[in-house]
């Protein structure tokens, strides 16, 4: 069974949010840099990698289904920030807004009795777990 077209829109979404997660994370860890905060800077070149790896589990994901992969354009990511404190505030705020979507994907999922995309987004919804309690803990 192909997932809805309301569901691939929803996968496709989530592709270019999981790409733009890691743009903003890349641009953080730039700024981290400028600031002489290596330490910092190579944990968020790490997330940026992990979400772009996110964003390519769902490609594949959509490909396996035999759905369309529709790439959208990416916003641009913040390049200034007020102090380390913030860049992790804001990595929580937008981890704690990437549970959301993915738990509004799941609920498409249940509502239409996907259930191979509902074990599927099950690895994402335990991701977004570890992620909000990691960052938690950093601010």
């Amino acid at each position: 069974m192909t997932p809805s077209k309301g569901l691939q829109k929803a996968m496709n979404d989530q592709v270019r949010k999981e790409f733009e997660s890691a743009y903003i994370y890349l641009s953080m860890a730039a700024w981290m840099e400028d600031q002489t905060l290596p330490g910092f800077a190579a944990w968020l070149r790490q997330q940026a990698r992990e979400e772009a790896t996110h964003a390519m589990k769902i490609f594949e994901h959509l490909i396996d289904r035999n759905c369309r992969v529709m790439l959208q354009p990416l916003a641009g990511p913040p390049t200034t920030f007020k102090t380390p404190l913030d860049v992790f505030e804001q990595v929580k705020k937008h981890e704690e807004k990437v549970t959301r979507s993915i738990d509004e994907i799941y609920g498409l999922a249940v509502d239409e009795r996907d259930y191979a995309s509902q074990v599927f987004l099950e690895w994402f919804i335990t991701e977004q777990v570890e992620e909000e309690k990691t960052v938690r803990e950093i601010v």
